[in-house]
């Protein structure tokens, strides 16, 4: 049986019944007929039996709560931007960064740093935990007060130890919130595609003693004064492919071998890579206040933005300008491949 031009039409939009457009409900019917445009779906909004999605979500009633009383808030701050001189910026400081008199306030617009670890590494010093604590709140005390408002702060570290435990990512979220920080989340760096064939597992297949193999670090991410940061007609330089990775949770990607690099303990280009990706505008100032290796200030230059580092061993201050510089060289030399 041949169909006529609007059955036909009809078997398209509705194949399961067939049906004619009179049998449709009167709503629909106005719909396909086109003299109704559909409902816009509403937003969700917190509920006491939680909310299956995230579509313009209104969470006032969440924040309101007294769950959050007592905890750092947004405000009291004005959106300003000073400029660091030209001459300071792509640097490599050999100096502490306890004081980083160098950089005006709210200059900076995003930290990316890993620091070092107090475990006996050849640039650690023997100091106790406390002590520890105090020199790394000196260094965040110098970071809040050279990042501009809305600026973002990415923080690697690892735990350590086991008898007992020290949940050093747990302290450095303490330390930071009594500075004023507001934290945005934290990343699980997943490493273990790369992590080394570790046997320290306590006892063997035994509930004497079993004890947990890190295959991970932990990078927290924090916000002065205010979670959002104006472009200003700056550009994002973040693509869909990468935006849709580099917000989940979880990152997937190998350590940097130590010895390849020369420093004994590097995190790899792509930590800062995507921190800066994520969290920056084209030309932003990226600031490393334990420049190790470089790599900060590799992914700085990869992506378009300037940096500013701090390195208190003179050797490794050398080691990454030499990198960067190589870094910049072959990307000149594939540059040039490409053009001729």
């Amino acid at each position: 049986m041949r169909h006529s031009p609007r059955t036909r039409f009809e078997w398209k939009l509705y194949p399961r019944r067939f049906c004619s457009r009179d049998a449709l409900s009167p709503s629909r019917a106005r719909r396909v007929a086109g003299n109704e445009s559909p409902r816009k779906r509403g937003g969700t909004k917190t509920s006491r039996f939680g909310s299956p999605g995230r579509a313009s979500h209104d969470s006032t009633a969440f924040y309101a709560s007294r769950l959050y009383e007592g905890l750092p808030k947004e405000g009291g701050y004005e959106q300003q931007e000073n400029r660091i001189q030209e001459e300071l910026l792509d640097r490599i400081f050999c100096k502490s960064s306890e004081a980083m008199e160098e950089l005006p306030e709210s200059s900076v617009h995003l930290v990316v740093t890993s620091p070092p670890y107090n475990v006996g590494k050849e640039y650690d010093r023997n100091l106790t935990l406390s002590e520890y604590r105090d020199s790394l709140k000196r260094v965040w005390a110098e970071v809040e007060r050279v990042l501009v408002p809305g600026g973002r702060c990415c923080i690697n570290v690892a735990n350590l130890g086991r008898r007992p435990y020290i949940p050093l990512h747990a302290l450095v979220v303490e330390d930071m919130a009594e500075l004023g920080f507001l934290m945005r989340g934290e990343v699980i760096w997943a490493k273990e595609s790369s992590s080394s064939a570790s046997t320290a597992w306590g006892s063997w297949m035994s509930a004497t003693n079993p004890t947990l193999r890190d295959t991970h670090e932990y990078i927290m991410i924090f916000s002065k004064a205010a979670f959002l940061r104006e472009s200003k007609g700056r550009k994002s330089t973040i693509g869909r492919d990468e935006f849709l990775e580099f917000t989940k949770s979880v990152w997937r990607f190998g350590a940097e071998p130590a010895r390849k690099v020369g420093h004994p303990a590097p995190f790899p280009v792509e930590l800062p890579y995507r921190c800066i990706q994520l969290y920056t505008f084209l030309g932003d100032v990226v600031l490393d206040p334990f420049m190790g290796s470089g790599q900060t200030a590799i992914a700085a230059v990869k992506t378009g933005r300037r940096y500013i580092g701090y390195e208190i061993d003179r050797e490794y201050a050398k080691l990454s300008e030499r990198r960067v510089m190589a870094f910049i060289k072959d990307a000149a030399d594939r540059l040039g491949r490409n053009v001729q």
